[in-house]
C-alpha cells in the first residue's frame, strides 16, 4: 500500500507527465507551423527570382507591369551573388545602408545611404546559415548562374521562439502560483496542528493531575514510598507532564538555555532504555562537557523519537550507541545516534524525513518529520541521515551551536 508522502509524489509524477505533454504538443505543433511558413517563403523566393528573370529577359509590354507587380510584392529580405560570392544586388535590407562606395561629392556633403559592406557580409552569412541558395541564370547580371539568398522573415523568426517564451510565462506563472498556495497550505495545516497540539496538552492536563493524586494517595495508604513500581509510576505521570508540555509549546518560540548535552541525553537514555527490549544494549560516548542552547522537554522529544525509530529497525538484538563530540574548526556540537538495525536506502536519505513517509504498517509518518524541525526551527541546528547500510545499521547525525564555557 502507498502511503502519504508516496501518493503525493506520484501526484507531482503525474502532473509533471502532463506538464511535459502539453509543452511537446506545443512545440510540434509550432514547429508544425514553422515549417508551413518557411516552404511558403521559399516559394516566395523561388517567384521573386523567377520574376526577377522575366522582368529582365521579357519583350511583352503588356506583361511586363504584371511581372513587375509580382517581383515586388515578394518582400523576403534577399541577397543576389555571382558565382565568386561577389553581392550584386539586395531587396528587403536596410535601405539606408549600401555595399557600393558613393562618389566623392556625396561623401563629401554626407549625402545618401551609409557604405557599410559588413552589414550586407554580417546578413548574407546569416541568411547562409538559414537556407540553401536558389540557383537561377539572370541576364545582365554577370557570367555564369546567379545565387540567390534569403533568410526569414521577421514574424517566422518570432514564431520559432514563441513556444519557448510562452512555455516560459506560464512555467514562470505555475511556478509562483504552486510557491503561493503550497505555501497558504502549509501555513493552514500549521495552524491546524498548532491548535491540534495545544488542545492535546489542555485535555491531558486534568488526567495527569488526577493522577498524580491518586499515586500520593496510593503512598500514604499502603505506605509504599520506597516501593520501585510507585516510582516508576511517578516517573510514567512525570513524562506525561512533559509530553502535555511539548505540545503546549508547538506554534510558540521555545526557550533555549545552555545545557550540557551528554548529562541531558543520558538522563532520557535512562529513562527509555528500561522500556524497551533487554535484546538492545545502550551505549553513550563522547565529550561529557559540551554544551548547546537547549530546550530539554523538546530535545528529549528529538532523542526519544531517534531511539524509537532506531528501537523499530532493529530486528531481534543490537545496539544503540550515542556518541558526543565537537568540531573545533566549526565551533559545533556533533551527536550520532547509530543502530545496527535493517539500514535506509541511500537514495531515502532525504525522503525519510519527509511527512507521510514511513515503513511500517502502522506508522504515521510523523517522527522523523517533527524531528527535523525540532531541531532546525527550534533549536537552530541541522539533523541528517550521515550513514547507512542495508543490513548493517543506520547512523543519524545531529548538529548543534556549540556554547563555551566561558559564554
Amino acid at each position: 500500500m502507498l502511503n502519504t508522502y508516496q501518493n503525493k509524489r506520484l501526484w507531482k509524477y503525474i502532473l509533471l507527465a502532463f506538464a511535459i505533454i502539453i509543452a511537446s504538443g506545443s512545440l510540434f505543433y509550432t514547429n508544425y507551423l514553422v515549417r508551413n511558413i518557411a516552404q511558403k517563403e521559399r516559394t516566395r523566393a523561388q517567384l521573386w527570382a523567377m520574376s526577377m528573370r522575366q522582368s529582365i529577359t521579357s519583350d511583352d509590354n503588356d506583361f511586363l507591369p504584371f511581372v513587375l507587380a509580382v517581383r515586388d510584392s515578394s518582400i523576403v529580405p534577399a541577397i543576389v551573388t555571382n558565382e565568386k560570392g561577389d553581392i550584386i544586388t539586395t531587396k528587403g535590407l536596410d535601405s539606408t545602408k549600401t555595399f557600393i562606395p558613393p562618389p566623392p561629392d556625396a561623401i563629401k556633403d554626407k549625402k545618401g545611404p551609409k557604405y557599410d559592406p559588413g552589414y550586407y557580409r554580417s546578413e548574407l552569412a546569416t541568411m547562409k546559415a538559414q537556407h540553401e541558395p536558389i540557383i537561377i541564370n539572370l541576364p545582365g547580371l554577370g557570367k555564369g548562374n546567379n545565387l540567390i539568398y534569403y533568410k526569414n522573415s521577421p514574424l517566422l523568426t518570432q514564431l520559432k521562439f514563441f513556444p519557448f517564451v510562452q512555455l516560459s510565462v506560464i512555467a514562470v506563472f505555475l511556478l509562483l502560483a504552486y510557491t503561493a498556495f503550497n505555501s497558504s497550505r502549509k501555513s493552514e495545516q500549521n495552524q491546524v496542528w498548532v491548535g491540534l497540539a495545544k488542545e492535546t496538552a489542555h485535555q491531558l492536563g486534568t488526567p495527569i493531575s488526577s493522577l498524580m493524586a491518586w499515586i500520593e494517595l496510593i503512598k500514604d495508604k499502603f505506605n509504599a514510598e520506597e516501593d520501585p513500581l510507585v516510582a516508576e509510576m511517578e516517573n510514567d505521570v512525570r513524562r506525561l507532564e512533559i509530553v502535555a508540555d511539548r505540545f503546549s509549546k508547538i506554534g510558540s518560540k521555545p526557550k533555549l538555555e545552555g545545557h550540557s548535552v551528554y548529562e541531558v541525553v543520558n538522563d532520557f537514555v535512562d529513562y527509555f532504555k528500561v522500556r524497551v527490549s533487554n535484546n538492545i544494549n545502550f551505549e553513550i560516548t563522547g565529550n561529557t562537557e559540551l554544551k548547546a542552547g537547549l530546550n530539554i522537554p523538546l530535545f528529549d522529544w528529538v532523542i526519544e523519537n531517534l531511539l524509537k525509530n532506531a528501537v523499530n529497525a532493529i530486528e531481534g538484538k543490537g545496539s544503540i550507541k550515542v556518541n558526543i563530540f565537537t568540531n573545533k574548526v566549526k565551533d559545533q556540537v556533533y551527536i550520532d545516534v547509530t543502530d545496527t538495525g535493517k539500514g535506509i536506502p541511500r537514495s531515502k536519505f532525504a525522503t525519510v524525513f519527509q511527512p507521510g513517509y514511513t515503513t511500517r504498517k502502522r506508522g504515521w509518518g510523523l517522527g522523523l518529520s517533527l524531528t527535523k524541525r525540532m531541531v532546525e526551527n527550534y533549536h537552530n541546528g541541522q539533523i541528517f541521515v550521515r550513514d547507512s547500510e542495508l543490513g548493517k545499521g543506520t547512523t543519524f547525525r545531529i548538529i548543534l551551536k556549540n556554547i563555551r564555557n566561558d559564554e
